[in-house]
Order: C-alpha cells, then structure tokens, then sequence
C-alpha cells in the first residue's frame, strides 16, 4: 500500500525522524492558510499523487510550464501554484502518459541545502536482512546512479533478530563523508529510520533527496513509503492513510474480491489460477507476438462470485480484445471456473474472443458447462494450442475495429 508525502512525513516525524514543517491541504483556499502557519520566507508547494518525478512532470494543461513542485517567496505566489496544480492532471515519468489527477497539495517550510543524498531502506530477500541503501547522488533516481556510478551506492544490511547498532549507522555516514554535526545527525536519522521502517511493516522507505541543511542537520526532504498489505491488520493508523482515489479503480475492485489483478498495457485480457502460470500465460501470449492486458490470478479457493467479478473486472478494461481463461484445476475446481465464466459472459454480453483451457479436477463437467452455454466460446487442448488461438481471434478482432 502506498500514501502520500505529506503522510509519509508525518509518521517518520513521530519515529524522530527530521522532517520540514509542512501542512497539508485539500483545497487552493487551505493551501494558501497554510504560509501563516510557516516560518518563512520560503515555501515549496507540492503536488501530493502516489507517484515519483513530480519536480520533473508537466501538467496536461500546460505542458510548457512549471512541475509539480514550485519554491514560492509570497503568499500570492503560493496562492498561484496552488491554482496551476489543484484538480489539475500530473503527468511524470511513473504515471505514464494518463497522468494523475492532483487532489491534494503539500506545503512546507522552505530550507537552505547545503548538500543532497539519497537514502532507502528495504527488505533484501536474498539475505532476508533489512538493508540500508545510501548515495552522494541525492536527487537522481537510484536505478541511473546503480548504472552509471555503483561505487557511489553504501550498503548496510541488518540483521532483524540483532537490530540495528551504532555500527550499522556510522557506516553509512562514513560512506557519506559526513564529519562534525552532520555526522551525529545522520547517525541518529538512520537509527529512527530503521525503527520506522521495522515497527510499521514497511516494504520500502525513501528519502531522495536526504539534504544536510546550513545548520549541518539531516533532514527527509522527500519520502516515500511503502507497507507490507499482509500487515495491515495491525496497522491501523496507516490502513486509514489509504487513498483510493490514487488507486487503479479495477485493482481497487479485485483487492475487495481478495484477488491478484496488475493492469498492463497489452489487448488479451488473461485469468489464471496460481502466480506461475499466469507468468508462463503472459509469457506465451508475448512469445506469440501480442502483449497481455493483466496479471489476474484469481488463487485456489475462488468462488462461482469470486471467478464472474474477475471476468468482468478482466472485459471492463477497454484495451482488451481478446481474453484467455487458463486454468489447472487442482482446489479450485473447473466446474466452479466455467460458472463463473458463463455468468459473467452472459451479464456483460460478451463482445470478444474468449478462448478457454481447462484441465484438472472436475474438467468434464466445466467442459460441458461452458459447451451448453450458448457462447461462442474457444475450446484449446494445452496452453500452447490457447495461445495460438487468442493471439489469431484478437489479431482478427483488431483488424476488425
């Protein structure tokens, strides 16, 4: 699950963590109220969207013009910024070319940088250690810095059962060139990272830019954060942080129905049951020459409910002209499958091709489910022969539009 800035800011504040001041605002009017809040005589009003290059994007209405974060020196300019970026789209480089609809704004004290530094803390799943992750290039994305300067990337992993030491943190301000005061600050911000990091359940922290200020203080100019779904039963605070607004509207309706559902870009609508085959689907679909337009496992206790909502969250995508149903009965059932395909199919009349693999327990009786119901549907005797078959009747459809 991911939230904003603004939140984000707000739960490392309470774990110690140096942060600017900062006030959120829901409307142009709040975010203007928001200077007599501040110190001064800078403010930087952002852009809150679950998504990364917000400094770099542009907004559709003006894609010639500022991003979506701006430095101000009056209120009126504030007041302008806000206008430019509420209920306006966002596009970056992460949103891809739809962009994202700005609802809320961000306003913060403005600082003296004296230097910038990148710094995240993950969960490394090779050495099932958490681990610390720390640059000079504060400010550039950490995948172009990997590539271009490894040797500037400091790596500190922790183990959980020991936690975090003293050690762990003068590394990475060592790593740094960090000295004096910045130095002691660095090593107190890592500290209460971690404790952020590990009491919340997180599954990602970054700060990008990590800046030491005029005063020699570290400080999250930025954050980003990321948690553990599985955890949200004990993370109240956080699972009421959630914005769905942010959230793609069918992965919202497949979360409710307690399934696996990624949006991609391609036409071939895909349900599968089991996180390996729905790979190896989409791999044999892009083997083929076409793209698929979803991961969708619909997992092994999936009800006759549970199988027609998937169908119908799979053909409410308007990109997909052709779906496949691959499914290896083992506990879910293939009777249960070919219900909810017909149920579905027939409540959203089916307008593309769909071709259907089934193998497994109870087989025959979905085979003569779907063979009954009156759709036309596809039958394919291996996943091999399923993806040939959709590839030719979407190729066909597309030509057909």
């Amino acid at each position: 699950m991911n939230i904003h800035e603004y939140q984000a800011k707000e739960l490392l504040a309470k774990y110690g963590v140096a942060v600017p001041k900062g006030i959120a605002a829901m409307s142009v009017d709040e975010a203007v109220a928001a200077v007599d809040q501040l110190p001064g005589p800078l403010y930087v009003v952002k852009a809150q969207i679950h998504a990364g290059g917000r400094g770099a994007g542009k907004f559709k209405n003006n894609p010639e013009g500022k991003g979506g974060v701006r430095l101000c020196k009056t209120k009126d300019e504030v007041k302008d910024a806000a206008i430019a970026m509420m209920n306006q789209v966002l596009v970056t480089k992460q949103t891809g070319p739809e962009g994202k609809e700005v609802q809320r704004l961000y306003v913060t004290d403005g600082v003296d940088i004296k230097k910038e530094y990148y710094c995240s803390v993950v969960l490394d799943r090779e050495s099932s250690r958490v681990t610390f992750m720390v640059s000079t290039e504060g400010g550039m994305d950490i995948e172009e810095v990997a590539e271009k300067h490894p040797e500037k990337i400091i790596k500190a992993s922790v183990d959980p059962a020991s936690g975090m030491s003293g050690f762990h943190a003068r590394k990475l301000a060592f790593g740094l060139g960090l000295e004096g005061d910045a130095l002691k600050s660095a090593q107190k911000f890592f500290v209460a990272l971690y404790k952020a990091f590990t009491e919340l359940d997180c599954s990602i922290v970054e700060i990008n830019p990590m800046i030491v200020t005029d005063k020699s203080e570290v400080v999250a100019l930025d954050a980003k954060m990321n948690f553990d779904e599985n955890a949200l039963f004990r993370q109240k605070a956080v699972a009421e942080m959630r914005d769905e607004s942010e959230e793609d509207e069918n992965e919202r309706e497949a979360k409710n129905w307690e399934l696996s559902y990624v949006r991609m870009d391609g036409n071939i609508g895909c349900m599968v049951n089991g996180a390996g085959l729905a790979m190896a689907t989409m791999d044999i679909i892009k083997h083929y020459g076409m793209e698929p337009a979803n991961f969708l496992d619909v997992g092994g206790g999936a009800t006759t409910e549970r199988v027609t909502a998937a169908f119908k969250i799979i053909l409410s995508d308007p990109k997909v002209r052709g779906v496949l149903v691959n499914i290896f009965g083992g506990i879910m059932k293939c009777d249960i499958i070919a219900n909810g395909i017909v149920a579905a199919a027939k409540e959203v009349s089916l307008s593309v091709p769909l071709v259907v693999r089934l193998e497994g327990t109870n087989v025959d009786m979905g085979k003569d489910i779907l063979n009954n119901s009156g759709l036309p549907i596809i039958a394919a005797d291996n996943l091999d022969d399923a993806a040939r078959k959709i590839v030719d009747a979407t190729k066909k459809a597309l030509a057909a539009a």
